[in-house]
This record gives structure tokens, sequence and C-alpha cells, in this order.
């Protein structure tokens, strides 16, 4: 990394330190087996320093590979789960797009019209996000009045659609049978479960979807 203060004090090198955290981030993998796939590259780490790197270097890599983030199409779909952390149950709102591209994502102990509206204005503020053209969600009766206001506060387009649609949900609901590992990986390491879950999983989709081009590492001065 072109930035040497990110990596000061610490005992290994940049390289090893942004694979392990990438292995994390990219594949379904748990801290313990990166360090298991470390030791067998000759570097003894224990899970526990992994742990402290993908949470100090995860918000870093998120920061440069955002920007880069290629612009999503103008479906939605959109869904919730019910998750624990830490002993406590949330809601998980999370979007794609048709493809199943990640739009964003919103921890909430609430599954009410306040709670829709509040995920819908979240994804509309990100960067890499378009104005939708259609936004398929379940029947949860929370989203027809927040879909309403929105569209009152101009925020939406009239000619937005909203499509109560299951079958058209395929692919979030997909994308949530992969948030298995992640969300009881964080509930169960130390800390405050909230603040690693936010850190984890924020920073999982855009590292997803830009870690796997070479080039993209020199550019943002990773590599």
């Amino acid at each position: 990394m072109r930035d040497p203060s990110l990596f000061k004090w610490r005992h290994f090198e940049a390289g090893m330190i942004l694979c392990a955290v990438r292995w994390y981030l990219r594949y379904a993998l748990s801290y313990r087996d990166v360090e298991e796939l470390l030791r067998e590259r000759g570097l003894a780490v224990d899970h526990t320093t992994i742990f402290r790197w993908v949470q100090r270097y995860a918000p870093e890599l998120d920061k440069r590979c955002r920007p880069r983030l290629k612009a999503t199409n103008d479906s939605y779909r959109v869904d919730e789960t019910y998750i624990k952390i830490k002993k406590q149950w949330y809601y998980l709102y999370r979007a794609v797009d048709s493809t199943g591209a990640a739009l964003d994502f919103m921890l909430s102990p609430t599954r009410d019209a306040d709670a829709a509206q509040r995920f819908f204005r979240k994804v509309l503020g990100a960067r890499h996000t378009a104005i939708p053209r259609a936004i398929t969600v379940d029947q949860n009766p929370a989203y027809p009045p927040a879909f309403e206001a929105l569209q009152q506060e101009k925020l939406l387009p009239e000619a937005c659609l909203l499509r109560r649609c299951k079958y058209l949900n395929n692919v979030i609901e997909i994308v949530f049978t992969q948030l298995t590992k992640t969300r009881h990986l964080a509930a169960r390491m130390g800390g405050d479960g909230i603040t690693n879950f936010h850190v984890t999983i924020r920073h999982e989709d855009p590292i997803d979807q830009e870690f796997h081009q070479g080039p993209f590492l020199c550019e943002c001065g990773l590599g």
C-alpha cells in the first residue's frame, strides 16, 4: 500500500495482511479457516489477529473500492430477514439489482413503514445506484406506504413501479443464503457485535465486486 503509515508497527508485511483480509471478505471462510490457510503457507497468525486486521483494513479497502463500483441497474430487489447478533434480534434489510449486484443494507430493530422508508432513502443516496424503474418487494405491508411517501417527496419518480412478487426476489434470497456465514461469525466474535457486523458486511460487497480485478489493487494503491 502506498501509505506506509497504515501498516506502521505491524509485524507482518502489508501484502500478507491484505491477502488475509481479502480471503475473509471474498470467500466463505471463517477466521480460523484463514489462519489455517496462512499456516499452510508458512505464516503463523492467530485467528484473533486476522479478526483485528479485518476490523482495521476492511473500512480502508471499502473507501477505496466504493468510488469504483460499477453503476447498478434500475430494477431493485428488496427484502429483509430476521437475524440474531449478540443475543439480540434485528431485521436485516438488503437490496440488490436484478443481476444480484449489491445496493446497500441496513439493520433495524423494527419492521415497519418508518424502517422501510429509511432503507429506501439510504439506497437512493448511494453513489453507485440508479434511480429505480421498478422496486420488487415481498408481501411486507410496510413497503407500500413507505414507497408512496417517497413518491410524494419526489425522491422516487411517479413512473416507478412497486412490484410485490416473491418469485422475482429469488436473486436476493440467494444473497441472504450466502450471508449465513457473515452474520453468525459477527454474532460470535467478542466486543460490540453490531459494530463487528457492520464492519464485516458493509465492506464485503464492494470488495467482492472489485477485488477480483488485479489492476484495481494497483490503481487504489493496494498492490
